[in-house]
């Protein structure tokens, strides 16, 4: 680089803000790196124009953080963009890794969530039914807004990715290993996920008994928890078998159970359909009438096993590939 800082990036698009936020939780350490890039964007922090994006050189930024699920054309347009004008892309946080809590709008299509976010909510008044167009002609002249796709989509759904680091936000630790890793020059293969490969259970501190049967199941503000018993064995949804490590268990340690935003384990290929599967495994099962009851008392399972995953997982419906 000629004594030149690398060039960083850090763009949001279908997320909470909650990645950005994390970003500067890692406190004063953000002047390390700031100290070590020079951050070129950064919306929720510096002005920009998309003018400025456009005229970057192609791969002028080294790397590019990217977090949220690509929802519209904006986005995707933003993306594609960015790809182009980075070396390195990383898909940052759960939402950019696995299309995150906005991916659960995969179980409709754009029609059907308009119908209900602009026509029957309790607090909508409506009554000629008009719906966001991505057009308007105005006497000032023409509106327009970004298309919303049937889909959300990861990141790397829509462009090549070359690593991951997940969480929802991903923990101030997992963001300066990650950022260490990019200023030391040791990242991973292609492809890798920035972290640790075992289950969260294994950073739990919590005790665990050999052979777990549980009677059935509760939401957390339904039991008092013991503090040093596992969760998922105390009848709650906790995930941490099923869920990549990394984040210290942060959960559980406060008495609630796993919600799997560090994603599936390296060799999973439906995070959900594992978490389902281990907790069946304890239920028990010695009544086959009364197991299904006990089954059948988890609340939400499509929310409560593909909460960060939906859109990567085997169970969605296969997307329509957007247009841009």
């Amino acid at each position: 680089m000629s004594g030149k800082k690398p060039q960083l990036a850090l763009y949001w698009a279908a997320s909470c803000g909650g990645c950005d936020v994390a970003t500067l939780d890692v406190n004063e350490k953000i002047l390390d790196v700031a100290a070590a890039f020079d951050i070129r964007l950064w919306p929720i922090a510096m002005d920009f124009k998309y003018k400025d994006i456009e005229l970057w050189a192609d791969n002028e930024i080294d790397v590019c953080l990217f977090n949220g699920a690509v929802r519209n054309s904006e986005q995707l347009h933003l993306a594609k963009l960015l790809r182009r004008k980075s070396k390195v892309m990383v898909a940052f946080g759960a939402c950019a890794s696995f299309g995150g809590i906005p991916g659960l709008a995969n179980l409709h299509d754009r029609k059907t969530i308009f119908e209900a976010v602009y026509g029957y909510t309790v607090s909508t008044h409506n009554p000629d039914k008009v719906y966001p167009a991505p057009k308007l002609k105005v006497s000032e002249g023409e509106l327009t807004l970004p298309d919303f796709f049937d889909d959300v989509f990861a990141l790397h759904q829509v462009i090549p990715v070359e690593y991951f680091v997940p969480g929802c936000p991903p923990t101030p630790e997992t963001i300066m290993t990650a950022v260490g890793a990019i200023i030391e020059g040791k990242l991973p293969p292609a492809g890798s996920t920035i972290g640790i490969n075992r289950a969260l259970c294994d950073e739990c501190k919590r005790t665990k008994s050999d052979k777990p049967k549980i009677e059935r199941f509760y939401r957390p503000q339904e039991i008092l928890t013991d503090p040093d018993k596992c969760l998922l064995e105390q009848g709650l949804t906790c995930q941490g078998s099923a869920t990549r490590g990394g984040c210290g268990a942060l959960c559980p340690s406060v008495n609630m159970p796993c919600r799997g935003c560090y994603g599936p384990m390296p060799s999973s290929s439906d995070a959900g359909a594992d978490a389902l599967s281990a907790m069946a495994s304890i239920v028990d099962a010695s009544d086959e009438k009364t197991a299904d009851e006990k089954m059948a008392r988890l609340v939400d399972p499509l929310g409560t096993f593909y909460r960060f995953t939906l859109p990567v997982s085997l169970l969605v419906r296969s997307p329509k590939q957007p247009q841009s």
